[in-house]
């Protein structure tokens, strides 16, 4: 068999093989629609391989015309395939050139299949025979071409023109590659296609013309591309699932579960360290509503809260709650999460879970430990204050049985007067009252408690401290000056707690001024607003002041200066200070002394969720 009855047929084979490999690549991916063309452009290309080889092998010249004209829809799968091709995998070109194409190529296919005429050549009478490649061939003797035959050859002409447009944009954008391999091949192998079949029917060149082997360059060329691209595609799957295993390793390494939540179709996708982490299987459904459900009851409306919140601005958020698994146990969870979005419109959360159960455990214990020495060191400065307490017991107490003791001394005597006797009842309850308040505030500072925040007014804080401070202030001829600030909003705080670290400060303060003339002693006590929602408690001494660059380690445990000392009130006071969400610190007056400040946030809605 000689190579001019053999390149044809080989041609339309490879053709049809590529036609199959990319086709089959587009079904099993719809979304893969240059596939799709390259199919449709091989297959057209096959069909004008076994069209090129009938023309050289004419019964007579109507078969001759009749090939000519079925051979036009090849070409107009051919164009077209190859224009929308460019489009969708360069993603450039100008849209009214792409749609100058089709519109010169629709009356091309038209004209040769709706008029029965041959719109290529005019008249074709007579055949004699030749030799193409080695295989004998019969070409007509004569051909005038028809003028019509413009119209399918301008729009190829066009095609070159779009494809050019958009090579050059893709050089521009820097994939040259790109714009070589595929622009400049579907460009010049169109031209020549073109421009034999133009030079044939002109009678410029002799037949037989071949457009399908310079269309087969182009399918090489394509699909070299897209095999190059399932070859780049394969090296990434490859290398994500690289990273993903190591991810996974880091992930479960870390103690880290990954999660993601669709808004549109409300899907959830876990991993199987996070299923782990409530109790799910690695095969079990889940829904939104299985994953509250496993949430702590007391938590839940947290987590919904958080939910609506991630909707909103970015969506970022981190909070810790806790599950209850289906085996009993009850575990803390810390999350982390952003809003990814679409459009501006939410699209999708994702975010991170961690088994956070060993530092809460521990966190809970340290708190517990602290109320603890929390607990001794109130009972401590309460002894401390001993002697001032005892006093200011006494003095309703005397009081309550002096009145008692005159009421019955009237009562003893005839006609005693009743208006007396009520007035002596009304002191003994009065008495009776200011004692109970003395007793009430000793139980709430010695009474073991939970950490209770409530909304607390910051100047009665500090009003009912130096109630309890009072005697042993006067003992100490302490002269005392508030500066409380006005409309002050409440803070968040334990009453008990808050009242602690004042009794401590108020201590120090006065053993500092211990070494100071009596007339040279003075406590000042005030409160003011901050920014960023919070206010400030300072109390402030005239004595000796903080040996400079000793301003942090005065807070470091059992570090003290007192003979009998703990070292731990200022330690416990810092510690109290932050579980608010505050600070504590101390500063050095100009004047002489030390002033210790400390901050305690507002209360507010946002921190009822904390």
């Amino acid at each position: 068999m000689s190579w001019g009855a053999a390149i044809f047929p080989m041609t339309a084979s490879a053709c049809l093989t590529m036609a199959l490999i990319y086709g089959f690549i587009w079904w099993r991916e719809r979304d893969a629609w240059a596939s799709l063309l390259c199919t449709l452009a091989a297959l057209g290309t096959a069909a004008l391989a076994w069209t090129d080889l009938a023309l050289m092998h004419p019964e007579s010249p109507a078969q001759f015309a009749s090939t000519i004209r079925w051979a036009q829809i090849s070409f107009c799968v051919v164009i077209l395939s190859l224009a929308g091709f460019v489009r969708l995998y360069l993603r450039a070109g100008r849209t009214w050139l792409l749609w100058t194409v089709f519109v010169l190529r629709a009356p091309s296919l038209l004209l040769n299949l709706l008029t029965g005429k041959n719109h290529n050549a005019v008249d074709i009478t007579t055949f004699h025979p030749s030799i193409f490649l080695g295989e004998s061939i019969s070409i007509p003797t004569r051909i005038v071409p028809n003028l019509s035959m413009i119209v399918g050859q301008l729009s190829s002409l066009v095609l070159v023109g779009f494809v050019l447009d958009a090579a050059n944009t893709v050089w521009r954008r820097g994939e040259r590659r790109l714009a070589v391999t595929v622009g400049g091949t579907i460009a010049f192998f169109v031209l020549g296609a073109a421009g034999q079949l133009g030079l044939v029917y002109s009678g410029a060149l002799p037949p037989p013309a071949t457009p399908s082997l310079f269309y087969l360059a182009i399918i090489v060329a394509m699909a070299y591309e897209l095999g190059g691209e399932m070859l780049r595609a394969r090296q990434l799957t490859r290398d994500l699932r690289t990273s993903e295993q190591k991810m996974a390793l880091a992930a479960e390494a870390a103690n880290l579960g990954f999660w993601s939540r669709e808004f549109s179709s409300n899907e959830i996708w876990v991993t199987d360290r996070w299923r782990s982490m409530f109790g799910f299987t690695k095969s079990e459904p889940l829904q939104l509503n299985d994953f509250l459900q496993r949430v702590h009851p007391d938590d839940r409306e947290t987590i919904r809260n958080m939910m609506v919140r991630s909707t909103q601005d970015d969506g970022r958020h981190i909070v810790e709650y806790r599950v209850q698994t289906p085996d009993g146990q009850t575990r803390w969870l810390g999350s982390e999460g952003y809003l990814e979005m679409d459009d501006g419109n939410p699209a999708r959360l994702h975010g991170l879970t961690m088994d956070i159960t060993h530092r809460k455990r521990a966190e809970l214990d340290a708190h517990e430990h602290r109320n603890e020495v929390a607990h001794l060191l109130r009972a401590a400065s309460l002894g401390e204050l001993s002697a001032a307490l005892a006093h200011e017991l006494s003095q309703p107490l005397t009081a309550i049985l002096s009145n008692a003791q005159a009421a019955q001394r009237i009562l003893a005597q005839e006609g005693c007067e009743l208006e007396m006797i009520r007035d002596i009842l009304r002191d003994i309850v009065t008495d009776d009252k200011r004692a109970g308040e003395v007793i009430h505030r000793l139980k709430g500072l010695l009474k073991k408690g939970e950490f209770n925040p409530q909304p607390l007014q910051a100047n009665d804080m500090i009003q009912e401290a130096l109630k309890l401070m009072h005697h042993e202030l006067m003992a100490r001829n302490v002269r005392v000056v508030t500066e409380l600030g006005s409309e002050l909003p409440s803070i968040r705080g334990d009453s008990v707690q808050v009242q602690q670290v004042l009794i401590n400060l108020i201590l120090n303060a006065v053993d500092a001024m211990a070494g100071q003339a009596q007339n040279a002693r003075t406590l000042t006590l005030g409160s003011c607003q901050l920014e960023d929602n919070l206010i400030r408690f300072s109390v402030a001494d005239t004595g000796d002041g903080i040996p400079p660059g000793s301003e942090e380690k005065i807070f470091e445990p059992y570090h003290t200066t007192k003979p009998r000392g703990l070292g731990l009130g200022l330690s416990l006071s810092r510690s109290i200070a932050l579980a608010h969400g505050g600070l504590l610190w101390v500063e050095n007056r100009r004047g002489g002394g030390a002033e210790f400040h400390f901050t305690i946030p507002e209360w507010n809605a946002a921190s009822m969720l904390t």
